[in-house]
């Protein structure tokens, strides 16, 4: 008899719907090129919240980039992945990629207004809050944002992941809004020791907040698990180095945001 009393009693109580991670694709422009972003928010966080852009290497708007925009969103933000070189463009192999990317790598000016239009769509969210907004990069997307930041978007910060530092337009002095956290391989063979002073007297002459952290031991990619195993190849994944640069990128952020970490809703 008690038994059926309290499955009974079990079987009344209010469900709760289970939280979950809501994603999708957003359709956007650039003047006359149609891009499409993907979008990452986790429905259990309440009202609006920091926001992220992620911006990809030089492969595109591929799984890689759509899983960091996700796990941005499980810790409480908006993240947004984007797409750089747009809608429909899957790119093939290594040639091709570097072709892509060289366009906005020889085309400064192109490269900030293209990251610029997923900004302003980021903004405009209903979930984001549109005065706390940063932006990440990988490799070339490390290099997009940073000219994001040089450029004077309004961003609270930008993360770079072995991206390249060197810029043919610098940083004016004052120009610089966001925080800066630049983090490179001790190793890479594509960002080369000789760009890191010239880069640290351009963020000095632009009165910028930055810092630099080195992973010694990592080379080129070393975020990606698909650049493989084999650091002679100059680039490749570094579990370690993964691991320190995510915890080190999510006490940046918990630096930059006027609230430590997003808040839940609690269960009815």
């Amino acid at each position: 008899m008690k038994y059926w009393f309290w499955l009974l009693f079990i079987l009344m109580m209010p469900v709760n719907v289970q939280a979950k991670l809501i994603t999708e694709p957003v359709e956007y422009k650039d003047k006359e090129a149609l891009l499409k972003g993907y979008l990452a928010y986790d429905d259990s966080f309440q009202g609006k919240r920091p926001a992220i852009l992620v911006v990809h290497e030089w492969k595109g708007l591929n799984d890689y980039t759509k899983k960091r925009a996700e796990q941005l969103a499980r810790l409480g933000y908006v993240g947004f992945a984007v797409d750089m070189y747009g809608k429909g463009v899957v790119v093939k192999d290594h040639e091709e990629a570097g072709k892509l990317s060289g366009v906005y790598r020889n085309d400064r000016q192109l490269m900030r207004q293209r990251v610029n239009a997923a900004y302003e769509v980021l903004k405009k969210n209903p979930l984001a809050d549109a005065a706390n907004i940063a932006a990440i990069g990988y490799c070339f997307g490390g290099t997009a944002v940073l000219e994001m930041a040089r450029a004077g978007i309004n961003l609270k910060g930008v993360v770079s992941f072995h991206g390249n530092l060197e810029t043919p337009v610098p940083a004016e002095p004052g120009a610089v809004k966001s925080k800066v956290l630049i983090m490179q391989g001790g190793d890479d063979p594509f960002a080369k020791p000789e760009q890191l002073v010239p880069f640290q007297e351009e963020m000095r002459r632009a009165g910028a907040d930055w810092q630099i952290v080195i992973f010694g031991g990592a080379v080129h990619s070393f975020t990606v698990p698909d650049a493989g195993s084999d650091p002679s190849k100059g680039a490749a994944y570094n579990e370690q180095a993964d691991k320190r640069s995510w915890k080190i990128m999510k006490q940046f952020f918990k630096e930059i945001f006027p609230v430590a970490e997003p808040q839940k809703e609690t269960p009815a």
